[in-house]
């Protein structure tokens, strides 16, 4: 695979940033492992601080990563980073990753939703717990970091919420596959729609990103016959890349050229910017044989 971004800061890819993250300060939630990572390491080559809210505190038996070996790869990266362990379910949690990142740097300029749990069962399968923790960390938790960061937002010249989340496509054909994540990914999705709206007169931006194909995660991987799945995947990186390209608008997509309230995919914004050939974020599969994401 090549890589657009590692831990070392080096740089390699189709992807020429025309903006910078330098000195603005992210509060993401997630970001141990996989897509929020990538993300995070491709602002950390920029100087930017991050503050990660995540759960992984200790090693996991099946993930690799916590917070603390995170924030030691964006450190590595050149950024500044404050690993906080917390989850997004608790309302004390997210209120004390918010004062933290203040208290830290000085304020919050990038809010990104990146925690998200997965069960693609149908309805009559899923287990109702598995229902309420999609509800409480993609939905809920989305909204609480969203809501409890706006103060700090609204003193910044650049803020921007990013989800990561899909276009809402009411074909009913998705619902119909996954329901329970279906109504949870979208929740998402509306919180960016309602937010952006709502917002439109404080200057801060809020727009959702969500991958064209499958993307390499511990997620995936961790799903029945997800090994299989992930060699027809690209990297992480190209995720990351396109988040950047959102946050320092290095781009131009958009309806009618708006700055907020846009469901971008990856390849729409680095098309954008410039970028041609989407092979070198591949993990090897010709790019006609790669899977496409859900809810496209």
């Amino acid at each position: 695979m090549t890589s657009s971004n590692d831990a070392s800061g080096t740089a390699a890819g189709p992807y020429q940033a025309a903006g910078s993250l330098q000195g603005r300060t992210i509060l993401m939630s997630g970001g141990s492992r996989g897509i929020g990572l990538a993300i995070a390491l491709r602002a950390a080559r920029d100087g930017a601080n991050i503050v990660l809210m995540a759960k992984t505190g200790q090693p996991h038996a099946k993930l690799e990563g916590t917070v603390y070996s995170a924030a030691e790869q964006l450190e590595a990266a050149g950024g500044q980073a404050l690993p906080i362990v917390g989850d997004v379910r608790n309302d004390d949690d997210v209120a004390g990753a918010v004062a933290a990142a203040v208290e830290q740097f000085g304020g919050i300029d990038t809010v990104i939703n990146n925690a998200s749990a997965i069960d693609l069962s149908k309805t009559d399968a899923v287990d109702m717990k598995r229902y309420d923790l999609m509800q409480d960390i993609n939905v809920r938790g989305t909204f609480l970091l969203s809501k409890l960061a706006l103060t700090a937002l609204r003193r910044s010249s650049s803020a921007n919420i990013l989800t990561l989340s899909p276009p809402l496509n009411l074909d009913p054909k998705w619902a119909g596959m996954h329901l329970a994540y279906t109504m949870a990914k979208y929740g998402m999705s509306l919180t960016t729609l309602g937010l952006a709206e709502e917002l439109r007169e404080d200057g801060i931006d809020v727009n959702s990103l969500w991958p064209c194909t499958l993307i390499d995660t511990a997620a995936i991987r961790n799903m029945p016959g997800g090994e299989n799945m992930v060699k027809a995947a690209r990297g992480p990186e190209i995720v990351a890349d396109a988040a950047h390209a959102v946050l320092t608008r290095s781009n131009a997509v958009g309806d009618g050229g708006t700055r907020s309230g846009n469901f971008y995919t990856d390849e729409q914004v680095l098309a954008a910017a410039g970028v041609t050939d989407f092979s070198p974020y591949s993990l090897g599969a010709p790019e006609g044989r790669l899977v496409p994401d859900i809810f496209l």
